[in-house]
């Protein structure tokens, strides 16, 4: 599965490794990787087998799942079709809550106490869907976990979602994305060391 996504996302180009010709993130960092998981939205193929893998693995980890919820925006599109395999109730869950009307943080019609399973397409630090799993925590919702397409594997997020009660599982990770890069040459054999000294500077937070 690591694998096998992986080589879709580098396919459709929803991630791209330049590790000659860094991309600068928002913050300012310079990286070897950009990640746009919102691209896979335009290949039926590619998103309809990253829904079964989303899908499949709410069934092995979270299989009394109740209600599949996603994180605006990125997130929102993936449990969609996900809560449609699973054929659940679907929510989203909004960055901040609207400033009119019925000023909603959640979208959707579903009464508290579900148990709930939180989309996300993206885990870098996991400060956005913390911020999603404790808006329906405190809308009274028992979230199981979190599963996400990919994750940078930095120990801040494993610290950080962990450390706030939540477990969480994605379909394929930076590692893993960098084999399959290579295996497919996308990257170059003498790219591996740049590549593995900016994960490790990244994971420490030296960037």
């Amino acid at each position: 599965m690591k694998s096998k996504i992986a080589n879709h996302l580098l396919a459709v180009g929803a991630v791209e490794l330049r590790p000659q010709d860094p991309f600068t993130w928002a913050s300012g960092v310079k990286s070897p990787i950009y990640c746009d998981n919102r691209l896979t939205m335009s290949y039926p193929a590619v998103r309809k087998d990253i829904a079964a893998g989303l899908a499949d693995t709410i069934k092995q980890f979270y299989p009394e799942c109740e209600v599949v919820a996603g994180t605006a925006t990125a997130g929102i599109p993936h449990a969609a079709w996900v809560s449609d395999l699973l054929e659940l109730p679907m929510v989203y869950v909004r960055s901040k809550a609207k400033e009119h009307g019925q000023t909603n943080m959640i979208e959707g019609k579903v009464e508290p106490g579900k148990k709930v399973v939180v989309v996300e397409d993206l885990i870098s630090k996991g400060g956005s869907v913390l911020q999603a799993a404790q808006a329906l925590e405190a809308a009274g919702f028992d979230v199981l976990g979190i599963v996400a397409i990919f994750t940078y594997d930095l120990p801040q997020s494993i610290e950080a979602i962990t450390g706030s009660g939540y477990t969480f599982h994605t379909l394929t990770d930076f590692p893993a994305l960098v084999e399959q890069a290579l295996s497919t040459g996308a990257i170059r054999e003498e790219d591996m060391p740049m590549l593995a000294d900016w994960h490790e500077k990244l994971k420490a937070g030296s960037l």
